[in-house]
């Protein structure tokens, strides 16, 4: 397992320097987010051991039952949250994490505000986007996308970086991707994390800065998952 995940885990860098070229971006343009979510920190530790640093997890109770100790073995760890956010949970999420993917709509907004004055503390924040409009998935409408990107702004005081989007499983995501990228032009934000480890080199022409890989690196989980 730990041979095999190093060795996936540089796969996965290689095809994103090659799609970096080919898509005309300078080297080291995009962040390769390693989704770690349902793996055992054993299972982390030999990613961690070979330069990995930035880690996605979907859920605050299980990411805090193993980053702590895991930050403690390897320094520089930077933890991205992409799963959905309860507002219950706001300031666990603001504790833990230095990067949150997934606000998408007022209610978590403001509670986050209220833990980040109150924990003195300022993740980065990106809204996360239904960008194919399904019922099934957290997000917000991408029409509404920008208004609400000003609403954080302005109303919340949230100094949003980027947006997330994950497209329909079925269909070709190139579109999708346009989509997002054009959505950021409007509401004015520099960031885009899009694409995971079925999708994510073509993400990448269309201005992905992070992808989020798992099962590519980690292998496949017991339930079914496209991280």
């Amino acid at each position: 397992m730990s041979e095999t995940a190093v060795q996936r885990l540089e796969e996965i860098r290689a095809r994103i320097r090659a799609a970096e070229e080919e898509a005309r971006r300078p080297a080291g343009s995009v962040e390769l987010v390693a989704v770690s979510k349902t793996f055992e920190a054993d299972d982390i530790r030999p990613v961690l051991g070979a330069g990995q640093r930035v880690f996605g997890e979907n859920r605050v109770q299980e990411a805090g039952a193993k980053w702590p100790a895991l930050r403690e073995e390897f320094t520089g760890v930077e933890l991205h949250l992409i799963g959905p956010l309860q507002s219950n949970k706001a300031a666990e999420a603001v504790a833990l994490f230095d990067v949150i993917e997934t606000v998408d709509r007022d209610k978590i907004a403001g509670a986050l505000k209220k833990e980040m004055e109150r924990q003195n503390r300022r993740p980065h924040l990106y809204v996360q986007v239904d960008i194919g409009e399904e019922a099934q998935k957290a997000g917000i409408a991408p029409r509404e996308a920008a208004e609400f990107v000003r609403r954080c702004r302005e109303s919340h005081g949230l100094a949003i970086e980027g947006l997330m989007c994950i497209p329909p499983v079925a269909e070709h995501p190139g579109p999708y991707f346009a989509l997002l990228q054009k959505i950021a032009g409007e509401a004015g934000v520099p960031k885009l994390s899009m694409g995971m480890s079925g999708d994510f080199e073509r993400a990448i022409p269309f201005g992905a800065t992070s992808v989020r890989v798992g099962s590519a690196i980690f292998g496949h989980r017991a339930a079914k998952d496209p991280a």
